[in-house]
């Protein structure tokens, strides 16, 4: 049976009968926000559902599960469903949601900010001061253009070591 997209409401509903809710998104972003009841089954990790029970996917927006819905449903042996607006779409049906704002913000929002901290700091200097500068953000620009070609972001693997986010995995 192909998976299906559903709204927030009949996916609560589902889960109220014994449908398996399950949350793909990395650690660091459940941490901060999950609806209730959700189980962590990151998408880079996602195995084989056993059982039969129905199961109702879930990311931040719709994105990720709509990007993926053959490999989500090819991972169950039952029914399987996707929330329509992910974890945003739950919220805003005033759903229940558990937010821990204590949590580091996810590693990719980090690394959004300080990518684009270093870059307007090279432009400025590079304007104000010498040109020399304009190399950080070149230097920034390349890292992220190697990391969306690759998969693998060195400012991401260096924001991990950070205390804050160290205290938060354990």
């Amino acid at each position: 049976m192909p998976i299906r997209t559903i709204s927030p409401a009949d996916a609560i509903a589902l889960t109220a009968q014994g449908a398996r809710l399950v949350d793909i998104r990395s650690p660091d972003e459940f941490r901060r926000a999950k609806a209730k009841g959700a189980e962590n089954q990151p998408l880079e990790a996602l195995d084989q559902f056993e059982d039969a029970r129905p199961v109702v996917f879930m990311c931040k927006s719709g994105m990720r599960t709509r990007t993926n819905a053959p490999r989500l449903e090819g991972c169950c042996s039952g029914e399987a469903y996707i929330v329509d607006g992910g974890l945003d779409a739950w919220q805003g049906a005033g759903l229940p949601v558990h937010e821990d704002p204590s949590q580091p913000l996810e590693i990719m929002r980090q690394v959004q900010i300080t990518a684009g901290i270093l870059i307007l700091v090279g432009v400025l200097l590079g304007s104000l001061t010498t040109p020399l500068w304009y190399g950080l953000s070149a230097f920034v620009g390349a890292g992220l253009l190697f990391a969306g070609a690759t998969g693998w972001c060195g400012m991401a693997n260096l924001l991990m070591l950070m205390p804050w986010n160290r205290e938060a995995a354990t």
